[in-house]
């Protein structure tokens, strides 16, 4: 029996991590909500290792936004974001936890990086700046696993997914990211009768998505490949491995699909003058698919699914 710990299990991708283990018999799941357990207190964090027991880390709990977030936040997502992965690296470290799964993001990666995104186009050029703090602290992330592979032997591996949406995602109306937003924005568009919906933007940026049961899965796949297929002298992928659907759609397209799952029938209307963010974030999946792993849920089933999900909390989520 390993007991592993989930950081973050009651956000969108811990969750989604903590379910699909918990059908597992050979794992005992460790858990802490926010207020039993503060990642970004070290010894609070230091002190609940040394105090469970824990064979195995999967690290998903970070704090997150879209554009308007990153921007009113910087500090906050760059400090938080750093003091989390360092706390819980170094306790793992500390406590001879041998195996760690550092979740990262697709933002780590240049701005005007050349599509779609390798693992090597990491540290090639400068950062999309509306979320570059967030970043910066993913970037130290998976140079923390990879320097206490390479100083100290620990099998800590990282995985960067792509835009990521499904249950348990956040739909606050300013902070959330661009699917969950327009979702809850066409959602009370539609129930109010409104005429037409604002999407910030152009409208042609291209972007990926990925349910969030596909990056639960594929988290669980690359932590279990054989220490010699993952750790190897290959610099094309350095020592983190991108996970993607491998489809992208504009935004304007996205706001077409979200709205016929809404049942939205209003105007949709493009505001220019608010920021696109990076032309277009596609990933090179390459590697992940050479070792075995493929996304299964498609973007309008996944829609669906999401959309169910939200109809059946909007009790909860309306206060947010």
């Amino acid at each position: 029996m390993r007991r592993v710990f989930v950081a973050g299990h009651r956000g969108m991708v811990g969750s989604a991590i903590a379910r699909a283990l918990s059908g597992d018999d050979r794992v005992e799941l460790v858990t802490a909500t926010r207020s039993e357990l503060d990642l970004v207190d070290q010894p609070s964090v230091s002190a609940f290792f040394a105090n469970n027991g824990i064979d195995e880390v999967y690290l998903a709990a970070a704090k997150v936004g879209g554009i308007g977030a990153n921007n009113a936040y910087p500090a906050e997502f760059l400090y938080e974001n750093l003091m989390i992965e360092a706390n819980v690296i170094a306790a793992a470290h500390a406590t001879e936890v041998n195996k760690l799964m550092f979740l990262g993001s697709s933002c780590i990666y240049p701005r005007l990086a050349e599509q779609p995104m390798r693992e090597s186009s990491l540290l090639t050029g400068p950062l999309e700046l509306t979320n570059e703090p967030y970043a910066i602290a993913k970037i130290a992330g998976i140079k923390l696993c990879e320097s206490y592979h390479r100083q100290y032997g620990r099998d800590y591996r990282s995985v960067m997914p792509t835009n990521l949406y499904g249950p348990g995602d956040n739909f606050h109306p300013a902070n959330s990211h661009v699917l969950p937003a327009m979702l809850r924005r066409f959602h009370e568009a539609k129930a109010a009768g409104a005429a037409e919906v604002v999407i910030w933007g152009t409208g042609t940026p291209l972007r990926e998505f990925l349910h969030v049961d596909d990056m639960a899965a594929a988290s669980i796949f690359v932590a279990s490949l054989p220490s010699q297929t993952y750790w190897t002298p290959d610099t094309e992928r350095l020592s983190h491995l991108n996970v993607g659907s491998g489809a992208e759609v504009s935004i304007a397209e996205l706001a077409r699909q979200v709205a016929a799952v809404v049942g939205y029938t209003g105007a949709i209307i493009q505001d220019p003058t608010k920021p696109d963010g990076t032309p277009r974030k596609l990933l090179d999946t390459s590697a992940i698919n050479g070792l075995g792993w493929q996304a299964r849920i498609g973007l309008a089933e996944g829609l669906a699914q999401t959309y169910a999900w939200f109809l059946e909390n909007a009790a909860d989520l309306r206060q947010a």
